[in-house]
């Protein structure tokens, strides 16, 4: 049956735009809502952004206008940025359904990381009548150099909360943060906990130090946090809880985002972030163990749960705006999160997964399909002993890597295997403090969130991972990743899986030899100790 189901499943399955979004469904409170609204979206052209743009003008045509900010970036200005950002499979489905959906985006040109948001006084006027705020801008780097970590996650957060306070006719302020922002914790409730350090605090020794000193005293100032993204992200948490007073918000917070399931196409990412890096690893061969303890949850949501959560959300506050601001006059003792919600955007609470299950998952499904970018045969395993795991790195990943660049020197290639597996190494020593640590994290609002929506939004805004099919996201996810990271198109698969069959002939014929060849050894030293003996 398992078989059957990747066998009769093709890439269009993937792309499939033939079904028309119905929007035309009055019941739809919250497409109804969106009606005309004009929205403000920052971090537009990361892998979330993306996503939000396209959800809400698909599900969401009549509303207003939709700006975007964006900066010049690796050379190329911020309208070929613009361009660019459209030119993705993801607007396939848009540009069939809404041809002209581009004349309601206005991109403005913003800096997250410049004074004043790097707007000029004409951009900033005319934002002034927004009604949504999604602020998504951040740099997702886990090892980001302190300043720029700061800057963009922290000073950025805060000028835009001000900038907010500017807007008259404001009705929600949507932060998407992360849940393991406070992951020093084991329990993360969806409250507000304080701080690594003071948002103005770090602000300031940003202003006075320069990078050497800065970094000097990194370890110091991020304690117990493990890297810049989530403690830079700790703090802007913590500033939305104190500018947010007047202000109808909430902060959004995914746990390990991964692809999309179908939403607007499956299997969809741009990135190899977090568990994605670690299955693109082991589907072409590269990692082959992770340091990890099975049994604990890998804490996934797709991407486009976390669209739909961010979506509603914002209707939600909108809608509550009058009464979330009333409550800090009426009663200054309530809950901070009575005023100012957090969403905890996980899937463990209902719908876990372990790493194990999902490894296999991985492994079950991907294998049928490997890909011609495989550099060998599949082999992975799960350490949950430290020691251990660097025992397998050594003899899987650097002197495999060694033997095999020494050959591609001597036949005159260039050596990439020693090169690659330091920068692998790199991302898994960031990941490894994911894997071998276990969370609960409470999902209340959320639920009552979803509790709050009528049939037709459920339909069109899903979030409840409750329904959620691991086997059918992995499915999705790897057919996905074959094609749109490894760009490998359909008519590929037999070749790859022809070139996998003779891998695994390769692998186990070099395994046998050197067995044999370890085995000769050990009999020759035992009987040379033997004969010296006797």
């Amino acid at each position: 049956m398992d078989r059957m189901i990747l066998k009769n499943k093709t890439y269009d399955d993937l792309l499939d735009i033939s079904k028309p979004t119905d929007t035309s469904n009055c019941q739809s409170e919250i497409s109804q809502y969106y009606r005309g609204r004009n929205i403000l979206i920052t971090g537009s052209s990361g892998f979330l952004g993306i996503l939000l743009i396209e959800r809400l003008l698909r599900c969401c045509p009549d509303i207003g206008k939709m700006y975007v900010l964006m900066r010049e970036k690796k050379g190329k200005s911020v309208d070929e940025r613009f361009n660019e950002l459209f030119d993705n499979v993801v607007y396939d489905r848009m540009k069939k359904e809404q041809p002209d959906f581009i004349a309601k985006v206005i991109m403005i040109e913003a800096d997250f990381g410049e004074a004043d948001l790097g707007l000029s006084p004409e951009n900033r006027k005319r934002l002034l009548d927004t009604n949504i705020i999604f602020h998504m801008a951040a740099t997702v780097r886990f090892n980001e150099i302190l300043r720029i970590a700061v800057n963009i996650n922290v000073r950025g957060t805060k000028q835009m909360l001000l900038f907010a306070k500017e807007m008259p006719n404001l009705e929600a302020f949507v932060y998407v943060s992360t849940a393991f922002c406070h992951c020093v914790k084991s329990f993360i409730d969806e409250k507000y906990y304080p701080p690594p350090l003071e948002a103005d605090k770090i602000l300031t020794l940003i202003n006075i130090l320069d990078d050497d000193k800065l970094e000097n005293i990194k370890p110091t100032l991020l304690g117990e946090w493990p890297n810049t993204y989530v403690y830079s992200k700790a703090i802007a948490e913590d500033l939305v809880r104190q500018y947010s007073v007047g202000l109808p918000a909430c902060i959004i917070r995914p746990s390990i985002v991964v692809t999309t399931l179908k939403e607007p196409i499956s299997g969809w990412t741009n990135n190899l972030y977090g568990a994605i890096g670690i299955v693109m690893g082991t589907c072409i061969g590269l990692l082959r163990t992770l340091h990890c303890v099975p049994e604990y949850i890998a804490d996934m949501i797709p991407a486009d749960y976390v669209i739909a959560n961010i979506i509603v959300a914002g209707w939600d506050i909108a809608k509550r705006k009058d009464t979330l601001l009333s409550i800090e006059e009426t009663d200054p003792d309530v809950p901070e999160t009575e005023r100012t919600p957090i969403y905890n955007c996980v899937s463990s609470p209902q719908n876990p997964i372990t790493w194990k299950r999902f490894t296999s998952l991985n492994e079950k499904y991907g294998l049928q399909i490997p890909s011609t970018k495989m550099i060998w045969y599949y082999k992975f395993t799960l350490n949950r002993y430290r020691f251990m795991n660097e025992i397998y790195v050594i003899f899987l990943h650097f002197i495999p890597a060694v033997i095999v660049d020494v050959l591609a020197f001597l036949i005159g290639r260039k050596p990439m295997l020693v090169k690659s597996y330091k920068k692998l190494d790199k991302f898994i020593n960031v990941v490894t403090y994911f894997t071998i640590r276990q969370w609960q994290f409470r999902n209340d609002a959320v639920l009552k969130l979803w509790s709050r929506l009528n049939l037709a939004d459920r339909k069109m805004f899903n979030f409840n991972v409750q329904d959620l099919s691991w086997k059918e996201f992995t499915v999705n996810m790897v057919f996905g990743l074959r094609l749109y990271l490894l760009k490998d198109t359909e008519d590929t698969i037999e070749q790859a899986r022809i070139r996998y069959r003779k891998m695994k002939i390769v692998h186990y014929t070099i395994i046998t030899i050197v067995s044999i060849l370890l085995m000769w050894g050990i009999l020759s030293l035992a009987n040379f100790v033997i004969s010296f003996f006797s």
